[in-house]
């Protein structure tokens, strides 16, 4: 199974440039798309097969005479890697068979394939990297992909939100590159796991301190953390469908929170400092993002900021692990249960924000609006998508069954069972914030009277309609099969972070 591991990252990039190729030969053209989705496909299969597989350790190079102290470049494989590749090729193959049919108003969709599967592959890479400096190329091929994309229709709009989204994001690849920079001086290596060994046997100082600072700033930023969140609230509404579905489902995700968790647990370790800074990013990026969506009437904006507030919820879990981790006398079950709890969100967070924007998508394609003020009615004209915007909607707000009740209930008890009540207070009340934001969505979207551009709208595509189902079906399911996801993705993702510096795979090295 090793052998087939890099694939997840070389067959999306190898097919991206085949796609380039194949549009300019007229009898290829065509098969662009199948191409796209079957390489997709092929990757969430791998993905899937990996789960039950015990994978040794994997290195691309093989460098130094002792095989038993092979150096070279690692690829990870461990049980988060595994929930995280999982997560981001099933949304990627979603967006990628509702992109079939809403796509077909661009130009040069062709282009549009070949970097949505660069921004897939590099996110793959930055799971399975093992090293920081390749963590960071991959950081940057996703990063390049996504503006491109965010600026894909060309019109004023999302030039200016992809112009701003490349500016700041050029700056938090600044920070991460001097966070890196910094680490490697200090400790001369670049694996993961051996710069956690060093760090172990040096002990914090001022160098490292910088170095932290500027990873988890510079990551910040890429997860649209408060107070730097400012280039997500115009990339996502801008951006097509598809890749607003990407942006705010997975890559904010795999980018920002996935990489910050992997760093605070994995390789710096968890201690009281670096949980309080994402106690202090994830209830802030809660409160305020909510409180911004809440005023939003521009559907897209208020899913936007919408996002900023669930991936608060899971920053904070991981925060209130890493504190209780880092105490005198640890609680491993309760810190177990706030991963746990943080993880499971993340996964249901790409489910039913990827059926949001989708769901969005399928609107503003019929109706030709976002503004929540001229929808109405949407049940009785696309019967389909309203009921799948609905069951987003409910799972979103928390509401049982659906998958989101579970995870943001299994986060209030780790934080209450970590005696941090004031915090579960915050996240309790931004639940109810949530509701009553989605409460107002489905009022205006799918209930009352329709506006004049309801009336002669229609269900969206067979293929659209499809990609909304399938996620809708997640949503339900993820809830009520919490056991075998527990047993067989979560529980070995959590185990991952809740044993610190030794569950990188290869152990720290001298």
């Amino acid at each position: 199974m090793a052998s087939i591991v890099p694939l997840m990252v070389g067959l999306p990039l190898g097919v991206a440039f085949a796609v380039v190729a194949m549009a300019h030969a007229k009898p290829l053209k065509r098969l662009t798309g199948l191409v796209a989705v079957l390489a997709v496909l092929l990757n969430f299969a791998i993905a899937l097969a990996l789960l039950g597989a015990d994978v040794p350790r994997i290195f691309l190079g093989g460098w130094g005479p002792d095989p038993a102290r092979t150096l070279g470049i690692e690829v990870l494989c461990d049980g988060l890697t595994k929930m995280m590749a999982v997560t981001i090729n099933a949304v990627a193959l979603v967006s990628l068979l509702f992109a079939g049919a809403y796509m077909r108003r661009f130009t040069k969709v062709w282009l549009f394939q070949a970097l949505f599967l660069l921004m897939t592959g590099a996110m793959n890479g930055v799971v399975l990297a093992g090293d920081l400096f390749n963590l960071f190329v991959f950081l940057e091929i996703a990063a390049i992909a996504s503006y491109a994309l965010v600026a894909f229709g060309c019109e004023s709009e999302e030039l200016e939100a992809a112009f701003r989204y490349l500016v700041l994001g050029t700056i938090g690849s600044a920070f991460i590159l001097l966070g890196v920079t910094v680490l490697y001086s200090v400790t001369g290596q670049l694996n993961m796991a051996a710069v956690a060994g060093k760090l172990a046997a040096i002990g914090p100082g001022p160098a490292v301190l910088l170095a932290a600072a500027a990873l988890i700033g510079g990551l910040a930023l890429k997860a649209a953390m408060v107070p730097f969140h400012a280039w997500l609230p115009d990339a996502h509404p801008s951006a097509p469908a598809p890749i607003s579905a990407m942006l705010s489902g997975v890559l904010i995700k795999a980018s920002g929170v996935y990489a910050i968790a992997r760093l605070i647990f994995n390789v710096f370790g968890p201690t009281p400092q670096y949980a309080a800074i994402l106690i202090v990013l994830g209830a802030a990026s809660m409160v305020i993002g909510m409180l911004m969506a809440m005023g939003q009437w521009d559907l897209k904006r208020l899913l936007a900021y919408s996002s900023i507030s669930q991936a608060g919820y899971i920053i904070l879990a991981f925060g209130v692990a890493a504190e209780v981790l880092s105490r005198a006398t640890p609680d491993r079950a309760v810190a177990g249960l706030c991963l746990f709890g943080g993880l499971f969100h993340l996964l249901n967070h790409a489910a039913f924000k990827s059926l949001l924007f989708l769901a969005s998508g399928s609107i503003e394609q019929q109706v030709g609006t976002r503004q929540l003020k001229e929808m109405g009615g949407l049940t009785r004209r696309m019967k389909v998508t309203a009921f799948c915007c609905r069951i987003g909607a409910l799972s979103i707000a928390g509401v049982p069954p659906f998958n989101g009740f579970f995870s943001k209930l299994i986060i209030l008890l780790g934080l209450a069972m970590a005696q941090q009540y004031v915090l579960c207070a915050i996240a309790a009340a931004v639940a109810v914030g949530t509701l009553l934001m989605y409460v107002r969505v489905q009022r205006y979207v799918l209930e009352g009277p329709p506006g004049d551009r309801v009336a002669r709208a229609g269900e969206a595509p067979a293929l659209m309609c499809l990609a909304l189902v399938v996620l809708t079906i997640v949503c339900i399911a993820a809830g009520l099969a919490i056991v075998p996801l527990r047993e067989h993705l979560l529980g070995p993702a959590r185990d991952v972070l809740l044993n610190a510096t030794n569950a990188l795979s290869m152990g720290a090295m001298p």
